[in-house]
């Protein structure tokens, strides 16, 4: 496949995902949930996540923004279903290094459709819009870790 050819079927796949996002709905018996916000562009995003343990059964989120934000976080829910939080804080880490423009890291199949974001790199205002969903997803896991150290210190 052609680059122009590749690159349109990525421009594609981030407004078919815009348009239509995946799991974008508030969760019912949410776990844990965290917002974050582009205070540059006004994108909000609130993650939310239903667990086991450490490891998230179901990831759903709410929010407006543009196109990029709304479709990396529609994109990164559809990633994270089944993954502990080791495995979804290293998938962030993987995206985080390919907005940077680690081609290795774009590389990585366990993106799945955020590969397609990859050209966002090339665009350092728009890369806080990609991460926005990481963003909340961290905040997420980060409130689960604070609350397992609170139960862990009153035992």
């Amino acid at each position: 496949m052609s680059p122009t050819s590749l690159t349109a079927l990525y421009q594609q796949l981030i407004l078919e995902h815009y348009r239509h996002p995946h799991n974008k709905s508030e969760l019912p018996d949410v776990g844990l949930q965290s917002s974050a916000c582009n205070p540059v562009c006004g994108d909000e995003v609130t993650v939310q996540l239903r667990v086991q343990e450490d490891r998230i059964l179901q990831a759903n989120f709410t929010g407006h923004g543009c196109s990029i934000s709304q479709a990396s976080v529609s994109m990164m829910t559809e990633v994270l279903d089944g993954c502990t939080f080791d495995e979804a804080e290293s998938l962030a880490q993987r995206f985080e290094a390919m907005m940077m423009g680690d081609e290795k890291a774009a590389q990585d199949p366990s993106l799945g459709d955020l590969t397609a974001l990859q050209g966002v790199s090339r665009f350092s205002v728009r890369v806080p819009c990609a991460l926005l969903g990481f963003r909340a997803l961290r905040g997420a896991i980060a409130s689960a870790q604070d609350r397992d150290d609170l139960e862990g210190a009153v035992h």
